[in-house]
């Protein structure tokens, strides 16, 4: 195990389970009442290192300039003081968790037992969680989902940043349940226009593969129980159930250009935790300008 300090916070990082590197950024004085535990499903291709971003020289490696999420993580931090933030980073040897779960059949039984696990290591106090990934990280959520009969009660924010690409229909029951079971429960969807991307003369998705895809296909099936309201559309399109629970952040794509990590680095991880509270675009705004450009080390 590593253990470093950080900024006035604590770096934890070992490995568990067949192949998966945890690693905990976590106040070095949890002094307030309660905790926000944030799961955070690293995407295809990236190191946690990378994931959580430094200030970059030129002979650095181009990933570490592309999430930020501690950087991010801290300015959430500044804007909601009275909780304990704590990110848990899931990374695997493979660097793919879609890769991942085709290795390890047992997934199903591993991956909840995890987010259980850790879970109950910080519930001395009061502690919601936030499932979050990007890219393949979003694979994890659903293996969680996968494995579950229904969705712990503890988990309080779901979100997909561009991430999606494994939804189908068997998931829908189990997020409507969870939803309903607690109004305060919240699914955040963010995805780009990627249907009509080309890349060195080849669709970068496939027609139904993409997250724009799977994100409208979402919005359709859960318009069953929910009713999606269009609350604003120019560069975004954002739909929202009226209180907040559902909402979904797709990007237009007129130029056909590769958004993909573009939805993270515009201050995409600050707003999975803080849309729909009184924080919500307070000194940063979705796919805007870098908000946290003070807060990387």
């Amino acid at each position: 195990m590593a253990n470093y300090a950080y900024s006035q916070n604590v770096i934890d990082s070992f490995h568990i389970y067949p192949g998966i590197k945890l690693t905990l950024d976590k106040p070095s004085s949890q002094k307030h009442a309660r905790n926000l535990l944030i799961f955070y499903g690293l995407p295809n291709g990236n190191t946690t290192e990378q994931t959580m971003g430094k200030a970059v020289q030129e002979w650095d490696d181009w990933h570490f300039d592309i999430q930020h999420i501690k950087a991010q993580t801290a300015f959430v931090r500044s804007k909601i003081p009275e909780l304990n933030i704590i990110v848990c980073y899931l990374e695997n040897e493979l660097r793919s968790w879609p890769l991942w779960k085709q290795q390890h059949g047992s997934y199903k039984m591993i991956l909840p037992h995890l987010i259980d696990s850790i879970y109950r290591g910080f519930a001395k106090r009061p502690t919601e969680v936030q499932l979050c990934g990007h890219s393949g990280g979003g694979s994890l959520i659903f293996g969680y989902l996968e494995g579950v009969t229904k969705i712990a009660s503890y988990i309080k924010r779901i979100s997909f940043l561009d991430a999606n690409y494994g939804y189908d229909s068997s998931y829908l029951p189990k997020l409507v349940n969870w939803l309903r079971s607690d109004k305060k429960n919240v699914l955040n969807v963010f995805a780009y226009e990627d249907s009509q991307v080309v890349f060195k003369g080849k669709p970068i998705v496939s027609e139904k593969g993409g997250t724009w895809y799977r994100s409208h296909l979402m919005m359709s099936e859960l318009g069953g129980s929910y009713y999606l309201e269009l609350l604003r559309n120019d560069s975004l399109q954002v739909y929202s159930d009226g209180f907040s629970q559902v909402n979904f952040f797709l990007k237009k794509n007129p130029n056909k250009e590769i958004l993909h990590t573009l939805q993270v680095e515009r201050n995409g991880f600050i707003h999975t935790v803080l849309f729909g509270t009184r924080k919500e675009n307070e000194g940063y705004e979705y796919y805007g300008q870098r908000a946290y450009t003070r807060f990387i080390k």
